[in-house]
């Protein structure tokens, strides 16, 4: 059977518009905190003087408060904040002109009328400066139009790799469509949406979003773009082959969620399941995005030989031919580099976003 209730020692203070009280109970368990008719409740379960037990009290206060107090736990102690309906200094607490005995004033925080209303004074001093400050900083007259450009770039982008994953799923899961005709039935969506996308390279340059430029180009200009004008717009032999089913696949998996994220960015939405899946999805993806077109560029190595495309030879007195299966070679190792340049790019982004925060006891 449980004891009877005990009353905590309370330290209060007070500002112009608020009351300060901080209760001396630690381990505060199931606070139950109200204010009717002027009256604040108190009653919780915590350690106090007489060590873990039930406490409560009543304090009616001298003049008109707020109904809906603020309440803060910590470890140690519960703060609980009542605003005044009026604005003024009160010269006491309670109602009642003696003062209880477990009510004492809070000398931490504590401050006198001139004090206060000196505190105060600098207060509104300091939100007119800021107001100052905040109109000398120039508008941007085309916010609206770079958001609104923003916003139907990713619409775009989005309603288009849409458009190249259904159509692939659908044909080869519904349909039954094989591997082999997919560049052919995919490519022209293809290309509008990774020639719309250099327009990323310049959105970073300019400024328009915080995206850093190196990964941008690494991805969009020395990855997607020769992979797909390079290699497969130029050699007829490469655009029947299976890998390429699983390059545009992967490719536009990966966009299905990255471009609604910065789209909702834009109007300042977030919805943490798409958050989510936009530096989650990319871990399985860009690996295997990237492990693909490697494929297609070791598989496009002896047609080019055989055909010589692209290969240079200098005049004389050089008579050097620049081989283009050896620039693949090379190729191949770079895109292994940048492969894990936008790995650790998107690591830090997804911890960034995803990654344990702090959290403040209430």
């Amino acid at each position: 059977m449980a004891g009877p209730s005990l009353r905590p020692h309370v330290h209060w203070a007070q500002r112009h518009r608020e009351l300060f009280l901080r209760v001396d109970l630690s381990d505060v368990r199931n606070p139950d905190i109200t204010i009717t008719d002027n009256v604040l409740r108190f009653r919780a379960q915590g350690h106090g003087a007489k060590g873990d037990n039930i406490y409560e009290f009543e304090i009616e206060f001298l003049e008109p408060v707020e109904p809906k107090p603020v309440c803060r736990m910590t470890q140690r102690q519960l703060n609980i904040t009542v605003q005044k309906k009026e604005s003024n200094w009160w010269e006491r607490l309670t109602k009642q002109e003696k003062r209880p005995l477990f009510l004492a004033p809070d000398f931490d925080r504590w401050l006198d009328e001139s004090d206060a209303e000196m505190e105060l004074k600098e207060k509104e001093e300091e939100k007119i400066n800021k107001m100052k400050i905040d109109s000398r900083v120039p508008k941007d007259p085309f916010k609206h139009l770079k958001k609104g450009y923003l916003i139907m770039y990713n619409l775009v982008q989005f309603l288009g790799f849409s458009w190249i994953f259904v159509n692939m799923t659908v044909r080869l899961f519904i349909l039954g469509k094989s591997f082999y005709d997919t560049f052919h039935t995919i490519s022209d969506m293809m290309y509008f949406c990774q020639t719309l996308a250099l327009m990323e390279i310049m959105n970073s340059l300019i400024g328009l979003v915080r995206t850093p430029l190196i990964p941008s180009v690494v991805q969009v200009v020395f990855g997607r773009n020769f992979v797909l004008f390079i290699i497969l717009g130029s050699l007829e032999e490469m655009q029947s082959k299976p890998v390429v089913f699983f390059i545009f696949y992967f490719w536009s998996i990966s966009e299905l969620f990255r471009y609604p994220y910065y789209m909702l960015s834009c109007i300042g939405i977030e919805w943490k399941p798409l958050t989510w899946l936009r530096y989650t999805v990319w871990i399985p993806l860009y690996p295997l995005g990237g492990l693909a077109e490697a494929v297609c560029i070791v598989q496009s190595i002896p047609i080019f030989s055989e055909t010589g495309k692209f290969s240079l030879g200098l005049p004389n007195p050089l008579n050097v031919t620049i081989q283009f299966p050896f620039v693949l070679q090379i190729f191949l190792i770079a895109l292994f580099l940048g492969v894990f340049v936008n790995f650790r790019h998107l690591y830090k982004q997804r911890k960034h976003h995803l990654g344990p925060k702090k959290r403040k006891m209430k």
